[in-house]
């Protein structure tokens, strides 16, 4: 019978130490002020990409590729097609290209979708979005009153006399061995210069390359692109001409371009 008062006493000393410790924690996690979760981010309008190569109508392509038209029934069809970039997350990017010959010269168009995840709960996907967009646009090395005062109209434009060519202008920075970056060239004058773009998507630029490589035909390279959320676009259309004296025309390059950017930014708002 001794015994009995220490053993009743020690279940009274475990049963109390447990009680209390619940009524602590509960009290410490009940304290106004206590330490919460932070919201995480919100997330990018777009969770997927649409298909590229079915992303352009063929009306618009039949403008774009002159020489599919010249094909046989079956051929048009496989040009049309266009061949879809190898990517290993499609949710993530994808691509599609087109090409086409012609007598007087060669076109290729090219489209890049880019869905950009931020993995930072403090980031969202639209800022992180912007950040890549952004170091694509200085990639570009835009003229600085272009990047300054965004704008695509003429007026707000760098001034460019037309007797400016590329054999008159300093070289670029792009130079390489035995070919040259030409920015713009030849007949892209005034408000046909590298620039950024208005009422285009979140944010856009275009950027005009002229390439010559030793003693082949040159080749103009136009490039729309633009950010819409959390998708980064990017156009490029490209032509050489079959004469090395040739030099293909700025203007129709960019108003095509231009014109199939901006719907695709209808598109992407479907």
């Amino acid at each position: 019978m001794a015994y009995v008062p220490g053993a009743a006493l020690l279940a009274a000393l475990v049963v109390g130490c447990s009680a209390g410790t619940g009524t602590d924690g509960s009290a410490a996690d009940s304290r106004p002020g206590g330490p919460t979760a932070s919201p995480a981010a919100p997330a990018g309008k777009y969770r997927t990409l649409p298909d590229p190569c079915r992303s352009v109508a063929h009306s618009t392509l039949k403008d774009l590729l002159p020489g599919v038209a010249e094909l046989p029934e079956d051929q048009q069809e496989k040009a049309y097609a266009g061949t879809a970039s190898v990517t290993y997350d499609t949710d993530r990017r994808v691509g599609c290209t087109w090409k086409a010959e012609a007598p007087d010269s060669s076109r290729s168009l090219s489209l890049d979708f880019e869905r950009v995840v931020s993995y930072d709960t403090s980031v969202s996907d639209d800022d992180r979005a912007d950040e890549v967009y952004g170091k694509k646009e200085a990639a570009a090395h835009l003229p600085s009153s272009a990047s300054d005062s965004p704008s695509d109209s003429p007026s707000d434009s760098p001034s460019v006399s037309p007797s400016d060519s590329p054999s008159s202008s300093a070289p670029s920075d792009e130079e390489t061995d035995g070919e040259t970056d030409g920015k713009s060239g030849d007949g892209a004058t005034g408000d046909l210069q590298p620039r950024v773009l208005d009422n285009l998507g979140d944010a856009a630029f275009l950027d005009d390359l002229l390439i010559q490589a030793g003693s082949t035909a040159q080749h103009r390279t136009v490039s729309v692109v633009f950010r819409t959320s959390n998708v980064i676009v990017t156009v490029q259309y490209t032509e050489q001409p079959a004469l090395s004296t040739e030099i293909p025309d700025s203007k129709e390059l960019q108003e095509k371009a231009h014109a199939l950017a901006r719907k695709l930014v209808d598109k992407f708002s479907e």
